[in-house]
């Protein structure tokens, strides 16, 4: 599908409005089997080049495509609210376990070698050149890094692109983190990561029963080398903002009020990249906790790279 025909594509798709009501829809979520994939959905295993990815998709193969990609220590499960949210307006949402990530833990690099950007690329490039394009996009946190460089190396591949909750800074990301800035000086991403494992299985953000009930399983099945050495990605994260100052698509930045990073180190970002900026009531997963308001402003984004 060239960018043109992708483009009428959403002008015929009804159901542009975005939900009655949505920050009201958010605060009155149930908790649910966060293991369990959105109805109608439909798993598959992809052949990246990093192995057999764990993946659904739900919507109408024939709509538009979003690809939603989680960060570090998440799956594909943490888009299981908003991926229908976005299928119920005209799109094909996509998302996949990253490289050594739960369902694809066996997925990774060969021989040894380190988990590294280069990886998580040629996956994600591999993913949107297997479908429609361009593709709508969304890097959660780590994977907004992710998509970064995938858009430097092939940006005919993208529609949008949406950073939530991604580190808003080059170099060391964790140097502004709330909790553990001055200590990521002195620690190895070994330690680093063992103390955001705790802090996840511990339950220190009080995530409900269901949602804490997938965390913990999924850390039985994640290779625990893919997330410290992600982690140690994370102590050298490249300067791309010129690239995506200058990008054709529209962008938006959008973070949660008490995400890991303070929220005008993130709106300072999305103003040196001209990008869209959305601040939710919430924490680093507005995906999770606010998905009718981050699908709201999504579809915004998505009528804004309509010609005209």
């Amino acid at each position: 599908m060239s960018i043109r025909e992708h483009r009428s594509a959403h002008r015929r798709k009804p159901g542009w409005a975005a939900p009655s009501d949505p920050g009201v829809r958010d605060r009155t979520l149930p908790d649910r089997g966060w293991n369990v994939l959105p109805a109608g959905s439909r798993a598959f295993r992809f052949p990246a080049p990093s192995g057999a990815l764990a993946a659904f998709a739900v919507g109408d193969p024939g709509h538009p495509r979003v690809v939603l990609l989680p960060g570090a220590t998440g799956s594909k499960e943490d888009f299981v609210l908003l991926g229908p949210l976005l299928a119920d307006t005209g799109f094909l949402v996509e998302s996949y376990d990253l490289a050594g990530q739960y369902q694809s833990a066996a997925a990774g690099p060969v021989d040894g070698s380190p988990y590294e950007y280069g990886l998580f690329v040629a996956d994600l490039i591999a993913f949107l050149a297997a479908g429609s394009t361009p593709v709508h996009v969304l890097g959660y946190s780590f994977a907004g890094i992710v998509a970064e460089l995938a858009f430097a190396d092939r940006p005919e591949l993208f529609g949008s692109l949406v950073l939530l909750g991604v580190p808003p800074q080059s170099g060391q990301a964790f140097r502004r983190v709330r909790w553990i800035g001055a200590l990521s000086y002195v620690l190895r991403p070994r330690q680093i990561a063992s103390l955001i494992v705790w802090g996840i299985v511990s339950n220190l953000n009080r995530v409900p029963p269901g949602r804490l009930a997938l965390v913990r399983l999924r850390f039985a099945y994640t290779n625990r080398r893919s997330v410290d050495e992600i982690v140690g990605l994370l102590m050298h994260v490249p300067d791309l903002s010129a690239l995506l100052r200058h990008s054709a698509i529209p962008v938006l930045v959008a973070v949660g009020h008490h995400d890991l990073w303070s929220t005008d180190v993130h709106r300072a970002f999305a103003n040196s990249i001209g990008a869209r900026f959305r601040v939710y009531p919430t924490g680093h997963s507005p995906c999770e906790t606010t998905p009718h308001q981050l699908a709201r402003d999504m579809l915004a984004l998505y009528r804004s790279a309509e010609p005209g």
